[in-house]
């Protein structure tokens, strides 16, 4: 495609592009797959990562956070669980973090915030809550487990303008159920 591009520029240890640019933001382009962004990561005080994201498969969108702790999680009980890791997100992006299929599915455990945010300002530690909705089972998880992906993606933001009425659409006013459980047929309305 000739409206992709390649910058990926070559980065010295303090994160800086040999122009003097910031290596985070670096952007490269491919003609097949998907858009690369450099992220710059490091620990908590001063301290390296305790583990860093990282793709199982090739063609995955969500890169896995692993716990920097063990921990137990009674049926129902939330808690915030450390990763141990920071990250400078470009401007432009934002992280989305979601639950492990595998764990909300076989064990009950998810994000109680799906997805959460974190904006490109934010410098602090890591933290994923989760929720345990298994009734019966508390559940264990070591340091290293894979709890939860993130989702690295390009952001829109609005130039919010007000007006006294809205242009005119299909659906209108309709929501919370208004276009039913199947096609052609709506929910019975009280």
């Amino acid at each position: 495609m000739e409206d992709r591009m390649k910058n990926t520029g070559s980065h010295s240890a303090d994160g800086h592009c040999a122009d003097g640019h910031s290596a985070a933001g670096a952007v490269r382009f491919e003609a097949h797959g998907p858009e690369h962004v450099t992220l710059l990561i490091t620990g908590v005080d001063g301290r390296p990562p305790v583990f860093i994201p990282s793709y199982e498969h090739e063609g995955d969108a969500g890169a896995d956070l692993r716990s920097a702790i063990d921990f137990d999680l009674a049926p129902f009980e939330r808690k915030l669980i450390p990763l141990g890791i920071r990250i400078a997100i470009p401007d432009g992006y934002v992280i989305l973090v979601h639950p492990r299929s595998g764990l909300a599915i076989r064990q009950g455990v998810t994000l109680p915030n799906a997805p959460g945010t974190i904006d490109s300002g934010y410098r602090g530690e890591y933290k994923v809550p989760l929720i345990n909705l298994d009734p019966t089972h508390t559940w264990h998880f070591a340091k290293g487990d894979r709890i939860a992906q993130m989702i690295i993606q390009r952001y829109w933001r609005g130039d919010f303008q007000q007006t006294q009425t809205l242009p005119q659409s299909l659906r209108g006013e309709g929501g919370f159920g208004s276009t039913g459980l199947q096609t052609g047929r709506a929910l019975a309305r009280d």
